[in-house]
């Protein structure tokens, strides 16, 4: 399909003008190639991310971490190398990064939300002026359990704080880098968090606030959103999708 059209698509169906983020997202890098056919995704934007989708022959790569962010750049140093090589390539690459955290279907949060069993789900979690997050009940689980579950449906080995209750049955989750809202998800009523990353800082937060915190990793708990997003433009317009997986452990 033309790259107009799927641009198009793209930034309505993920409400782009709507939700503020930390950089320009959408089209951030155009080539000559108007054509596509092959999609790639992947979490991140890399060389070897890059190398590969090129390897495939793809024409958009789709991201959730793009290169432009809270200041201009110059397209110079790893910057530079980047768009040379997408240039190159002829590979096109759009990013979304709190639309589709936030997205009530493909994001992040929604299928995480849905790979978890979560029931009578809430929004929360406001970043930059947009709920990301999500809350919910699920049916009760001891905490070992539900870790145990998280780590197989996200192929990850999460770090967890229990500092809450032995049972699980009201979960917030915010994928990424969520660890500051610790504190707002027990406000909520959560008795367990899942969140992404986290640092030293936050160490005391989960004993603070009574409150089990597990810390699946910034990247497992983002590979889902534009997974999801991939199925749904295969579905949408047949185009051959392919997911590159590179995990960095964080």
């Amino acid at each position: 399909m033309k790259r107009s059209k799927l641009i198009e698509y793209l930034d309505h169906y993920l409400r782009l003008a709507d939700i503020q983020d930390y950089g320009p997202q959408g089209l951030q890098v155009e080539t000559a190639n108007e054509e596509i056919q092959r999609v790639a995704l992947a979490v991140d934007v890399a060389p070897p991310i890059i190398e590969a989708a090129a390897g495939w022959e793809a024409d958009l790569l789709l991201v959730h971490h793009g290169l432009l962010w809270r200041s201009v750049e110059r397209i110079a140093g790893p910057l530079g190398s980047r768009v040379r090589a997408l240039m190159a390539a002829g590979i096109n690459l759009y990013a979304a990064h709190l639309s589709l955290d936030a997205h009530p279907e493909v994001g992040n949060n929604a299928v995480l939300a849905r790979m978890f069993g979560l029931e009578q789900i809430e929004s929360w979690g406001e970043i930059m002026g947009t709920q990301l997050g999500v809350i919910g009940q699920v049916p009760p689980v001891s905490l070992e359990q539900f870790v145990q579950l998280v780590d197989r449906r996200l192929e990850t080995t999460a770090r967890v704080l229990a500092g809450g209750l032995e049972m699980v049955r009201r979960v917030a989750i915010l994928s990424g880098a969520g660890a500051d809202l610790a504190g707002a998800a027990r406000a909520l009523g959560a008795d367990t968090y899942l969140t992404g990353e986290t640092a030293h800082t936050q160490y005391w937060r989960a004993s603070d606030h009574g409150l089990n915190v597990i810390y699946a990793g910034h990247y497992a708990t983002e590979t889902v959103g534009v997974r999801a997003l991939g199925d749904h433009l295969q579905a949408q317009f047949g185009l051959d999708i392919r997911f590159f997986d590179f995990p960095t452990g964080m």
